[in-house]
């Protein structure tokens, strides 16, 4: 992967502290929500950048899809009456040149416009030699590479003030949250793009205001920079997601109640401490490899013995035996069954794919 250069965020956020705060409704509505939202919110002296859709993509036709260009001037009266950076989505070109003449400061990338290179790709090449700060949310679809690609098409056209948003995944199963978040994906990220600032969008993972508080916090401890709340004065009458607003002193109370820890232990012997413990990891991670190398050793003696009598390598009542005698002994020692579960699907996945390939090359010999 082509190293990016990404310029830190307080080098193009002036963030009073951590966390990095951007807020603001879902959808301007009118100059005077726009405004009432905003004043309150630089009263609040907790946010850091004002935040609205100005157009929406909607999953549905005949819905609120955004008063469009009208908006922006209400945008531009905030940034000059209250000195706030204003930030809002674009989808194409048109959205881009639009922006940048009300004067944007800040663009995002939203979630349906990231699922596709082409509507990505005319965006940076829109902003090919203009020096703004865009924010890429995750795909709607569980895919890090092509929120990745997102990132990188526009570190290609010369952008270096980038920033990822996490706003959580579309899944069939049904959880309390709207979008589950897939934490490890945003961490993968982080592993994989260590320099680039990471923004967790708690109204969109949640889908109910009441939710809002805890996925801040879980952000700020999966060491996340920022988070951007949509915030409303009347949530109840948003005309567009009213049930994951907050209203300015509900965010207010939420940030001022964030738990935010340090990266880097401040006490002398804590490094120490740390070091050992993750010593104690590493040893233990080695066993479990070398546990698991075994464990295929003996899927392949399992595959070529299948082949020999010509059994299928799929085995559903064997796996949903096993399935249920790992998640009793996983009870024992206080394991999560859901991390159980998750680690024998990809266990018995990767088990089935190894005795499908000593089916094909005990075919080839025969």
């Amino acid at each position: 992967m082509k190293v990016m250069k990404i310029a830190p965020l307080n080098s193009w956020m002036d963030i009073k502290e951590r966390p990095l705060v951007i807020a603001g409704p879902c959808s301007a509505e009118s100059e005077e929500q726009v405004y009432q939202i905003a004043k309150e919110l630089v009263a609040n002296g907790k946010v850091d950048a004002f935040r609205a859709g100005i157009w929406k993509p909607r999953t549905r036709p005949n819905t609120f899809e955004g008063v469009g260009l009208v908006g922006l001037p209400w945008m531009e009266r905030v940034k000059k009456d209250f000195g706030i950076p204003i930030t809002t989505e674009v989808a194409n070109a048109s959205h881009v040149e639009l922006a940048l003449k009300h004067n944007v400061d800040i663009l995002w990338i939203g979630a349906r416009t990231t699922v596709s290179p082409f509507a990505v790709q005319e965006i940076a090449d829109a902003l090919r030699g203009v020096d703004i700060p865009v924010m890429v949310k995750n795909p709607i679809n569980l895919d890090l590479a092509l929120w990745m690609g997102a990132i990188e098409r526009f570190s290609a056209v010369g952008l270096d003030k980038l920033a990822a948003i996490h706003r959580g995944f579309s899944s069939a199963e049904k959880t309390k949250y709207r979008n589950k978040p897939y934490w490890a994906i945003p961490i993968e990220l982080k592993r994989l793009m260590p320099e680039l600032p990471i923004i967790c969008d708690p109204s969109h993972i949640a889908g109910n205001r009441n939710l809002i508080g805890e996925v801040c916090q879980k952000a700020m401890d999966m060491n996340m920079d920022g988070v951007m709340v949509e915030t409303h004065i009347t949530p109840e009458k948003a005309l567009s997601d009213a049930a994951q607003q907050v209203t300015p002193k509900m965010l207010h109370d939420i940030i001022t109640h964030l738990q935010v820890r340090d990266a880097i232990g401040l006490n002398d012997g804590f490094e120490d401490e740390l070091n050992k413990l993750r010593n104690k990891i590493d040893q233990v991670d080695n066993d479990i490899l070398e546990m698991m190398h075994m464990r295929m050793n003996i899927v392949k003696q399992i595959g070529k013995l299948k082949s020999e009598n010509n059994v299928t390598p799929l085995q559903v009542g064997r796996m949903d035996a096993l399935m249920k005698d790992r998640l009793e002994k996983g009870k024992k020692f206080s394991l999560d069954p859901r991390f159980v579960e998750e680690l024998y699907h990809a266990i018995h996945t990767e088990s089935v794919r190894e005795q499908t390939r000593m089916m094909n090359d005990f075919k080839k010999e025969s």
